[in-house]
């Protein structure tokens, strides 16, 4: 009998393994530079999208970073007291909750500004070859939507 059929099976078979390991490996090269700023890098990419909008409802903002509500609320929780975010009900739809950057969550940005940079360093990446990987990847996420 031919062990051809688990071949799936095999992890060196597997695409799913290397995404995972390797972004568990950058998020850890990540972890130094976040501790400086006491974030977790779920918060940390939560900052970046309010850095870049400013205000932003729950769902657009799980939508962005690929988490539900019910992993977001924590971590909005925990972010509003550090008085980085303000959380406040819609006046036009009261099930929707607003997200907004505070002064000092701007002021966090200026902390944070280098930390792509530092972390770039860690993966040695040709930056065509970035680009690709780049665009890869958000095509994956785009179709397991």
């Amino acid at each position: 009998m031919s062990n051809d059929i688990y071949d799936g099976l095999k992890l060196k078979n597997q695409i799913c393994f290397p995404l995972y390991a390797c972004a568990k490996e950058i998020v850890r090269k990540y972890k130094p530079f976040l501790d400086e700023l006491d974030l977790t890098y779920t918060q940390y990419i939560t900052m970046m999208v309010l850095w870049e909008e400013k205000q932003i409802n729950v769902k657009d903002l799980g939508n962005k970073i690929f988490l539900d509500s019910g992993t977001l609320t924590p971590l909005l929780k925990k972010l509003e007291a550090k008085g980085y975010i303000l959380r406040e009900r819609s006046k036009e739809d009261e099930r929707s909750l607003i997200i907004s950057i505070t002064d000092k969550g701007e002021q966090l940005k200026e902390e944070a500004v280098l930390i792509p940079q530092k972390v770039g360093c860690c993966v040695d990446i040709e930056p065509e070859k970035a680009v690709e990987l780049y665009n890869t990847l958000y095509k994956i996420l785009e179709q397991m939507r």
